[in-house]
């Protein structure tokens, strides 16, 4: 038997409160989107063996999750595709999960993404890659308390299928990871109270009613709201800009003149993202955007938001049959 698990990219659209003074921080809402994803397979081997882009990862992943699931056996796993990693899209937390989901289903072990995260250290921060794993759709987590493994889900709202996503990815540059990472959010400066409200009250009286009603405008009013209190704040660990990459900004200003809204940068980018209210409203700025010079070098998608969580598709050899569980 092998197990294929096919996982989408997640945008983080925003935190909640880096104050902390309730105590809890962090907080975050995310949203699982079509395009990029990250999809491989593994079956039992002879030997160890992992190939495919990513693959270095992947296969201290696969050290880690042997040693403490206790499995004994040798596997070869191949990722297929890979979601482009350091980019703001949750690669590793994707890669990690889709690994550790796929020897579970091998050897009928009950899914547990919240366990898988925390052994493989992932979801530090934000909880919501985890949550959008499970289930997509657009999801807010809890934050961090003083007891908190892993960051709880507390709202889960389903994207309206009409809606569509134009995520920028600029394939030259990187965002913040590993050591730099931790240490911009260790020396970067406080975060007040009004601020902190001000984001939680978008994202509870904005961005979620607006998401229940379709209401673009509203959505994209507090998402884009939301991304200017946090660009801001990020701008001198970015170079003092909203934005990581000056491409990407530049290409999104574009979008925002020609009516997409919900405009902002996923975690530390350099990826981008702007929605529409529908995929012939994409296609046309997505094209317009293409054709700017602000646009060149870019690769500019047009995306859906994905209602559902990985998908894990088990392949029989023997009796040829398939078994798929999202």
């Amino acid at each position: 038997m092998s197990v294929t698990v096919t996982t989408p990219a997640r945008l983080h659209l925003g935190f909640l409160d880096l104050n902390g003074s309730l105590g809890r921080r962090f907080g975050s809402i995310g949203l699982s989107v079509s395009s990029p994803r990250t999809r491989l397979t593994v079956r039992s081997a002879a030997r160890s063996e992992v190939a495919g882009p990513d693959s270095e990862r992947a296969r201290s992943h696969l050290a880690t999750l042997q040693q403490s699931l206790g499995l004994a056996g040798a596997y070869r796993v191949t990722v297929e595709e890979a979601i482009p990693p350091h980019a703001g899209l949750g690669s590793g937390t994707q890669l990690a999960l889709a690994l550790a989901a796929a020897l579970r289903r091998l050897h009928d072990l009950p899914r547990d993404a919240r366990a898988d995260a925390l052994r493989l250290r992932r979801g530090a921060r934000s909880g919501v890659g985890v949550g959008l794993f499970d289930h997509g759709g657009v999801v807010v987590d809890g934050g961090h308390g003083a007891e908190t493994d892993v960051a709880p889900i507390v709202s889960r709202v389903p994207f309206p299928e009409r809606w569509r996503i134009i995520v920028v990815l600029d394939p030259a540059a990187q965002g913040l990871h590993g050591p730099d990472e931790s240490q911009a959010f260790a020396t970067m400066p406080a975060f007040g109270d009004a601020a902190a409200a001000q984001l939680c009250r978008l994202v509870l009286m904005q961005a979620l009613p607006s998401l229940v009603e379709c209401d673009l405008a509203g959505f994209g009013a507090a998402i884009t709201a939301m991304q200017h209190i946090l660009g801001d704040h990020f701008a001198p660990m970015q170079g003092g800009s909203r934005f990581t990459s000056a491409a990407v900004g530049a290409c999104l200003k574009t979008l925002a003149q020609a009516g997409a809204q919900a405009i902002g940068q996923s975690s530390w980018g350099p990826t981008g993202f702007a929605f529409t209210a529908s995929a012939d409203e994409a296609a046309r700025l997505a094209a317009l955007a293409r054709q700017d010079s602000a646009g060149r070098g870019l690769d500019i998608r047009v995306c859906t938001g994905l209602n559902h969580g990985a998908n894990i598709t088990a392949h029989n050899f023997q009796s040829a049959s398939v078994t798929t569980d999202r």
